[in-house]
């Protein structure tokens, strides 16, 4: 376990600015998720601590060490790709110890601990399989077991999940965050998908433009974000952000409401027509149309019997309600 530590990590390549002065400090054996949409710079951050891309200025310190210069096998890391890089001529036994064979570390105690990592990655009956005869979700927890069994400091995930269908995305979140309960290790992981940062980490690091906007745990992130950006970005449907003339109402620059705090019903501030309505089940998405406002969104009940055409009026739940 270890506590990592940026100071003013900069990147450029060229004259483009990727990663702008980043200071973070990940706590020892805490769950770190970087979050952000495409070209954020959450993968080279996660490269640079890595010791795959070499910053153009700051420091880096793991576990009280600078490593800023270091080579990725000097920096006490494991990193799992969003592809799997398995060999494939090899056994999910030989794949998992493959890094225990090149130290020479002696047969059987490779096999003692494969066997236990194989364990708890629930993959004991799959150790004598090709990669080939693995499903994706498999698959990805061999990549996890050859980075366990080489007891790092660090490990770092970039887009684990990125490669799955929507159930498996689901059930590896689960076994991650299990495995991390179990390991308490630090871990720092790379996604663009707010809802993994939402059910994963104990903490949130937004990034945008090279630069943090928020660091906190999901809960303070949706509840009091900090900026319009992290605002937009976290919870789904995402937040209703508004300009112009109600904003000016409502003496901000920019006015959020959540679509599950907009409140529908016969009575309310805004007056609205349904556009369209998603039925997911227990909850239902409304979209409307609002006079003078444009386009809102509304989560709700999933046994509503709003259809496309009919009126409704519609208000922010008091106290629910975000000025920027």
């Amino acid at each position: 376990m270890a506590e990592v530590v940026l100071t003013g990590i900069r990147k450029s390549f060229g004259a483009v600015d990727v990663i702008k002065g980043i200071d973070l400090t990940i706590k020892d054996g805490e769950f770190c998720v970087f979050v952000g949409p495409s070209g954020c710079g959450k993968s080279t951050l996660l490269r640079i601590i890595a010791g795959l891309e070499v910053a153009t200025g700051g420091t880096l310190h793991i576990d009280g060490k600078e490593v800023s210069k270091a080579e990725p096998s000097e920096r006490g890391i494991a990193m799992v790709f969003q592809s799997y890089a398995l060999y494939p001529h090899l056994t999910v036994r030989q794949n998992i110890g493959f890094g225990l064979s090149l130290a020479k570390m002696p047969k059987d105690e490779i096999a003692r601990i494969v066997e236990a990592t194989a364990a708890t990655l629930q993959l004991e009956k799959l150790l004598d399989r090709k990669p080939k005869e693995l499903s994706g979700g498999q698959r990805q927890r061999v990549a996890i077991g050859r980075a366990i069994v080489r007891n790092p400091k660090v490990f770092l995930f970039d887009e684990p999940l990125s490669n799955l269908d929507a159930s498996l995305r689901s059930q590896m979140r689960i076994e991650i965050t299990e495995l991390h309960a179990k390991l308490a290790t630090t871990m720092i992981y790379v996604t663009h998908d707010q809802v993994e940062a939402m059910t994963m980490a104990d903490k949130i690091v937004v990034l945008n433009g090279g630069t943090i906007e928020q660091v906190g745990s999901p809960m303070e992130l949706y509840n009091a974000p900090a900026t319009p950006f992290v605002a937009g970005f976290i919870g789904g449907p995402k937040m209703n952000l508004f300009e112009g003339k109600l904003a000016e109402e409502m003496r901000c620059r920019t006015y959020g409401i959540r679509p599950e705090h907009v409140l529908l019903g016969a009575e309310g501030r805004w007056q609205g027509r349904v556009k369209h309505v998603e039925h997911l089940g227990a909850d239902a998405i409304v979209h409307l149309d609002v006079a003078g406002l444009g386009a809102l969104i509304a989560r709700i009940s999933g046994d509503t019997g709003l259809r496309p055409g009919d009126d409704v009026r519609a208000s922010p739940q008091p106290g629910k309600e975000f000025r920027y």
